[in-house]
């Protein structure tokens, strides 16, 4: 019985060690340096630079630039179409190519050493409008405006994007973009276009400690016109206050009161209180 015992006890270990023998040969071997973070769902596109490595073969191992037509050049294999298609897609496209009468058992890694030029470009309230050289195949809002050198003081609050591939236009909330509220940064890609627009104002003159330009905010009311330009002066009255507005193409004064909203354009006229 403890013969028995024994032999089945052999019989477990063994077939474990054959087991944990199986699972390694499974575990794929490790990508080169510098493989790692790669992308493998990156499109390729033309003018971009490509890095590719045949793994033990140094001749074919360099960095090949993708042409205006989409195409790229490789030894043995010869011109190829590279646009359009995915890095795992092109290695395993190369693999086979290499692998049709050339090498056994061909281990292709690609990576993208660089990106085609690419740029969105950046209009309106900003302190550099123009374009917006990207690093990678996209730019977070965010980044591409601080690269703009960001908005300016008279910024509307609704940034406008309009992507270049879908042709969708997308309407952000500055002042949420710039609080880092989660879901309101957009991605960018090549092309894509950014208008920030000037902020509607208002004006106002007379008994205010600081009398001016402003921006609007929505919704603003006269007494919250009136906190902004730092509040009424000694003389200064609450009262009668009236309003230069364009109507009907005219401007007219309107008598208003403290709660009522401020319209763009308006010019707040603060009087001289009686006593």
């Amino acid at each position: 019985m403890s013969a028995m015992k024994n032999t089945t006890i052999m019989q477990i270990a063994i077939a474990l060690a054959f087991a944990a023998v199986a699972r390694a040969q499974t575990v794929p071997a490790a990508a080169p340096p510098g493989f790692a973070d790669r992308s493998d769902h990156y499109v390729v596109n033309p003018l971009d630079t490509l890095a590719v490595t045949v793994v033990g073969e140094p001749d074919l191992t360099n960095k090949y630039k993708v042409d205006l037509d989409g195409s790229i050049t490789l030894p043995y294999v010869g011109r190829q179409a590279a646009a359009g298609l995915s890095i795992v897609d092109l290695q395993a496209k190369i693999a086979t190519l290499l692998k049709d009468g050339y090498l056994q058992n061909p281990q292709v890694l690609i990576d993208v050493e660089q990106f085609k030029t690419r740029a969105v470009y950046v209009t309106g309230k900003v302190r550099n409008p123009g374009k917006v050289m990207m690093k990678g195949p996209s730019i977070t809002l965010m980044d591409a405006l601080a690269l703009a050198g960001s908005t300016l003081s008279d910024a509307n609050n609704a940034i406008s994007v309009k992507h270049l591939k879908s042709g969708e236009l997308v309407t952000v909330n500055r002042k949420d973009l710039e609080l880092g509220k989660a879901g309101v940064d957009v991605i960018l890609e090549d092309g894509d276009v950014v208008n920030v627009p000037g902020a509607q104002q208002f004006y106002i003159t007379g008994n205010v400690r600081n009398s001016g330009t402003y921006v609007l905010d929505p919704g603003m009311t006269c007494a919250q016109a009136i906190a902004v330009a730092g509040g009424l002066t000694d003389r200064g009255s609450d009262r009668r206050i009236t309003v230069g507005r364009v109507v009907n193409g005219r401007t007219v004064d309107v008598k208003v009161e403290l709660d009522d909203k401020v319209q763009p354009n308006d010019t707040i006229k603060i009087p001289t209180r009686f006593f």
